[in-house]
Formats: structure tokens, sequence, C-alpha cells
């Protein structure tokens, strides 16, 4: 079974023809569209075998510019492969999904009802799922949920010390996100270790989270109700004391209080850009903003790698990925510069050069495992629909 995977993401979409039982090659074709809204925004289409195809530059492209290439170029591709279902990443599931269910008008009703917990993710999330349900409307389409992954959380971490009608009549608490991602991290460290493992998983990117798993549940998550709690991000806050939103909202309204915290803070309100790429470049050129930006977002994860320790006991290994976290070494090495004392040594050369989709980064001496492991959300996402398809094909 051929599954086509869309998976988009606050500043790009990412999609996959996915055999999520190939063994050795399991993507045949794939594409990134990435900096959706700036004057660099580009289609990237990857082909195992062939020749990388030139990037295909798409000047201030907004997510709706970016479907229309992709699929342009799905159309060429589905010529010579046949796509029997597609997935969606879906961010935010509530307490309503818990696992991946078939898309029909109730789930997309459900979705859309979901949006003010999702505010940047879930209309992205649905305007894939509806361009596909008009390009492919006799495929099986699948939700596969972010938010699902944590369900596992035990009260004490999901619940917050607010009113206990607000949970109840609002369902204020803790959902976690970034799932799919810390679901597959979880499952690939440990295939590759051979045994169950206590692990921090850092997801890194434009959105980053921090996820503490004991023997491959979930107990505790950075990210909140909502995707702005945790890591400093590329334009969301990020952990922020509850009074200066408050005193936002009264100064400048509901509304642009809102789009201030998820799309002018993070790395964008300290420094002016979301790219992290661009941001170590300027810090090293001697930037001051780009330098506290830099030192800020490690300390931050810095932070949460401590206090998950402490929520595990033990940590048998520490997950580096996402885009910032697979490929900036100087990130990954000042998360860890320090940290002797609870057992984390970076190897300063297999740090700056990783190999293979699992890469071990710590020195000899170090009592925690480091690895940097690709993240493969649309594999995970092609997996669990292929499931979900089979189960409810007739017999």
């Amino acid at each position: 079974m051929n599954v086509l995977v869309i998976n988009c993401g606050s500043s790009s979409i990412k999609f996959a023809v996915v055999t999520p039982d190939g063994a050795q090659h399991p993507v045949l074709f794939s594409g990134v569209a990435e900096r959706l809204g700036e004057a660099g925004a580009r289609l990237i289409l990857t082909a195992p075998g062939s020749a990388a195809a030139a990037p295909l530059a798409l000047p201030g492209a907004d997510h709706w510019a970016a479907c229309a290439a992709l699929f342009a170029a799905l159309r060429q591709y589905r010529a010579e492969v046949s796509i029997a279902a597609v997935g969606h990443r879906v961010v935010h599931g509530g307490t309503a999904f818990a696992q991946p269910v078939m898309i029909d008008d109730g789930v997309v009703a459900a979705i859309r009802g979901l949006i003010p917990l999702a505010p940047l993710h879930n209309p992205l999330n649905l305007l894939g799922i509806e361009i596909c349900r008009e390009v492919f409307p006799d495929l099986p389409q699948v939700a596969v949920f972010d938010t699902a992954f944590h369900q596992t959380l035990p009260p004490h971490a999901y619940r917050y010390a607010v009113p206990s009608a607000w949970y109840r009549d609002w369902g204020i608490r803790r959902y976690g996100f970034h799932g799919t991602a810390h679901r597959y991290l979880a499952e690939r460290a440990q295939a590759w270790c051979g045994r169950p493992l206590n692990l921090i998983t850092l997801h890194l990117g434009n959105g980053a989270s921090a996820c503490a798993i004991r023997q491959g549940v979930c107990v505790d998550t950075s990210m909140g109700y909502t995707p702005l709690e945790g890591l400093i991000m590329g334009s969301r806050s990020g952990d922020l004391d509850p009074a200066v939103v408050l005193l936002a909202a009264r100064r400048l309204g509901i509304e642009r209080a809102e789009q201030a915290l998820l799309q002018d803070s993070g790395m964008r309100g300290l420094c002016g850009s979301s790219d992290l790429r661009d941001i170590l470049q300027r810090a090293e050129e001697g930037e001051e903003a780009a330098a506290l930006a830099v030192v800020a977002y490690c300390q931050r994860v810095r932070k949460y790698l401590g206090a998950f320790y402490a929520v595990l006991g033990t940590v048998d290994a520490v997950v580096f990925s996402g885009g910032v976290g697979e490929n900036a070494a100087a990130v990954r090495w000042r998360v860890c510069e320090g940290l002797e004392e609870l057992g984390i040594r970076l190897d300063a050369a297999a740090n700056a050069s990783p190999k293979g989709e699992v890469a071990p980064l710590h020195s000899a001496a170090s009592r925690v495992q480091v690895l940097r492991i690709r993240a493969n959300e649309e594999l995970a996402i092609a997996r669990s629909t292929a499931l979900l398809v089979a189960a409810l094909a007739p017999p």
C-alpha cells in the first residue's frame, strides 16, 4: 500500500509517498515547501535514485500557493505510482481523538472546533485535508493526531493548578504536541539500543518540544494546553509569566496580544528572525541580538532537560531531532555542555559530523547515550494510516 502523507506545519508543508512496509527505501517520493511567507520560500522535491531537482523558488508563497505547486508535482509523479490512501498530520485532537481516525465531515467539523487550541496549526492541517478530499475524492483519508501519544500523561502532569471548573467545563489541561515525532523517536531509539529505555526526546525546529518517556510511555512534556507553552520557538514565546499575557491583552487587545505571542515572539521577538540557520550565522558574525537569542534558546532546552531528568530519575538516552536538533551541532553542544555531573558527555567530532539515521554523539565516558535521530513523521503517519485502512477494509 502506497500512502500519501501530508504534513502542514507553521512555516512548511512536507509531503511524501510512502510504502509503510518498505524495509529499505519506504519513501518513494517526497517534497517540502519551506520558509513559507518569506522571500526565500521554495519547494524541494526528492525521488530516491534520481538526481536531485533544483529547488523551485516560491518567493513570498503562502500555504495555498505552496499546495498548488506541490500537487502539480505530485500529479506528474502519480502516472508511475498508485496511491491507496492519504494520511494527514493533525496537531490537536483534544480528548476526543486518542487514535488515528478515518476522515469524514464529522471529523472535519471536530478538528475545526479545536482550532482555538491550536490556532496556528489546525487551520493549516484542515487546509491539507480539504484540498486532498477534493483532489483525491475516492481515496480513504486518515487523521493522525499529535496529541495522541501524550494521552498517557498522569493527572499530576496534565492538570494545571487552576480552578477545577476550568478543567471540568473548559477542558483546560496539558495536551502536549509533536506526539507523532516523539513516538517515532522512542520506538527508533529502543530498536537501536535493543531494550526499553528512559528517554528525554528533544524535537527542535521552528516549533520545539521536549518529552520525558519512561519505557515507551510519555510521562511529561513541555507543550501544554496549546503549542505555545514550553521551549522558545521560532515565533512562539514558550513559557511566560501569565501576568505578561494579561498586561499585553489590556494594552493591545486580545487578538493583537495573541498574534504577538504566536507570531512575533520567540526567536523572532529576540532578534527579528525565526530561522535558526540565519540566526546562528549572525551570531557567529558577532551580532549581539542573535547571540542572545541562541543562548536563550539553548538555556531553555537545558532547563527542560534537567527537569525531565528529575521526573524520570534515571535516563538512558537523550535524543535530538527536528530541523534544529538534527542539523545544528552548535545548539547540541551548548545544550549538553557542562552536564557531565548528569552523566552527559558529547564527543566533539561525532557531534560535529553525525552519520546515519541514528547517530551516537556521546563520548566513551558518558553514562547517558546522546543520539541524533532523523525525524520521520511521514513514515510514522503512513504506518498508522495503512493499519487503520487495512483494519476497516471489508474481509
